[in-house]
């Protein structure tokens, strides 16, 4: 082979690398993109099977695939813990007289962007956002519930305090928790649906922490705190209007 062939050769090899390296890149935005619409295709079947009564909530399961969130001293992981409280409400509502329209923004072990998840509230006008995580901090000593709301100020930003600070109560009252208190922050799926429904980020304790995150590492733990979160949303959601209604 001669030096002219030798350089086409390599210039073509050059090229099938870089378009192999480009079809994956668009490969992986197509199945992202795929992940949010079979996500919306489940929010619609749900969404026709709801009586105009219901209150309509979104449970924005914090974190999920690649993102494993934050993790505890014991190798618990913040995507599992939120993950596995928002199913267990599931469960609840699914079995009360009266159930809610509840909505996850991920049902599985799933990386959705912060945008979309924002993008599924304003879809489906919902009447509250609460977005579950988990807390981590340098110091093994701190612990306790922190509620997030947006530090923009909205009509719904005075019912987001409101449950914020119910929420709390509740889980110190039930469960033992220490409040934090209720803090503004400037996070994004807080900024990008206040203006449309109250929204609250909710910390759930410090995997950091031993006791707490040895406590939510127990299945019964994540039950109880999956119950108290439940019980907080049938009490306080019937003053709660969504946008347009």
């Amino acid at each position: 082979m001669n030096s002219v062939a030798i350089i086409w050769h390599q210039i073509l090899w050059i090229f099938e690398v870089k378009l192999l390296i480009t079809r994956k890149l668009k490969m992986k935005k197509v199945l992202k993109n795929v992940s949010f619409v079979f996500l919306l295709l489940k929010m619609c079947l749900i969404f026709g099977q709801e009586t105009s009564a219901q209150k309509r909530i979104v449970i924005d399961v914090g974190h999920g695939g690649k993102d494993s969130g934050a993790i505890g001293v014991n190798g618990i992981q913040e995507k599992d813990v939120v993950l596995n409280i928002a199913n267990a409400i599931l469960k609840f509502n699914s079995t009360a007289e009266k159930p809610l329209g509840i909505y996850l923004t991920r049902y599985t072990d799933t990386l959705i962007s912060l945008s979309d998840r924002t993008k599924l509230g304003k879809a489906l006008k919902a009447d509250l956002f609460v977005s579950l995580h988990c807390n981590h901090s340098d110091n093994p000593n701190a612990r306790g519930v922190e509620v997030y709301v947006s530090n923009q100020r909205s009509m719904f930003l005075d019912e987001a305090i409101w449950f914020g600070f119910q929420l709390q109560a509740d889980l110190n009252e039930k469960l033992g928790f220490e409040s934090r208190g209720v803090r503004l922050a400037n996070f994004l799926v807080l900024r990008e649906t206040i203006d449309f429904m109250p929204s609250v980020l909710l910390e759930l304790g410090f995997l950091s922490n031993e006791d707490e995150g040895s406590y939510l590492l127990k299945p019964e733990s994540l039950d109880s705190l999956a119950s108290v979160i439940w019980e907080c949303l049938i009490k306080n959601l019937d003053g709660y209007e969504r946008i347009g209604d």
